[in-house]
């Protein structure tokens, strides 16, 4: 999945001058939390509603006045991704810098903005969690045709994988959380304990090791 995929495209933006107050007003008008700060068609800045609710708080050291400007208080410059980047590496970015959002610009102009929420939705996606269906977790050794074998285990059973997530295990082995077109899993289950392979998931059909 790629963030072109997910992104809201023309998001609200404001321009550096605009006061803190009414940047607010706008974000609570339009249910967001993040405003691109454009000038002269480029992208120079965001601000979050915490960075207004915080720069403004009678609690800082120094607060600002509301009236004024957002330049005063906007994150500069700006992180960005582009509209083919992965979401994996854009989620990756985003956790890495601790930040909520991550504008999109192509050929230097903006053309969407992704948020957390949006990441948590492509993983709702990608997991299969949005729609009926069983999940299994298995635990396999890494190597060639292992996964094949136990594809093969859900053709035999004609039950179809919506999604596969996997990540390697301390012990070497792989974890793989699979989800299905049926929430009858226990004769696959079955057939995957019989076949060598380790089930960790659901916990009243497990057969680890």
């Amino acid at each position: 999945m790629l963030v072109q995929e997910i992104m809201h495209p023309d998001p609200v933006t404001i321009n550096p001058e605009i006061k803190l107050a009414d940047a607010y007003k706008l974000m609570q008008d339009k249910n967001i939390r993040h405003l691109p700060v454009m000038e002269n068609g480029k992208l120079i800045g965001i601000v979050t509603d915490r960075d207004l609710r915080l720069a403004t708080s009678k609690l800082a050291a120094h607060p600002f006045d509301p009236s004024e400007s957002v330049s005063s208080v906007m994150s500069h410059p700006v992180q960005t991704v582009v509209p083919n980047d992965p979401i994996g590496a854009a989620t990756r970015l985003m956790r890495e810098l601790k930040i909520g959002c991550l504008p999109v610009v192509e050929d230097d102009k903006l053309v969407g903005i992704i948020t957390n929420t949006d990441i948590l939705d492509a993983m709702m996606l990608l997991t299969g969690v949005h729609k009926p269906s069983g999940r299994i977790d298995v635990r396999m050794t890494d190597k060639p045709g292992e996964l094949a074998k136990l594809a093969h285990l859900f053709s035999e059973k004609n039950v179809n994988i919506h999604s596969i997530l996997s990540y390697e295990e301390e012990n070497g082995k792989l974890r793989l959380v699979l989800r299905m077109g049926t929430i009858e899993i226990r004769p696959l289950a079955e057939a995957i304990c019989s076949a060598g392979f380790e089930v960790l998931w659901p916990p009243h059909l497990i057969c680890a090791k």
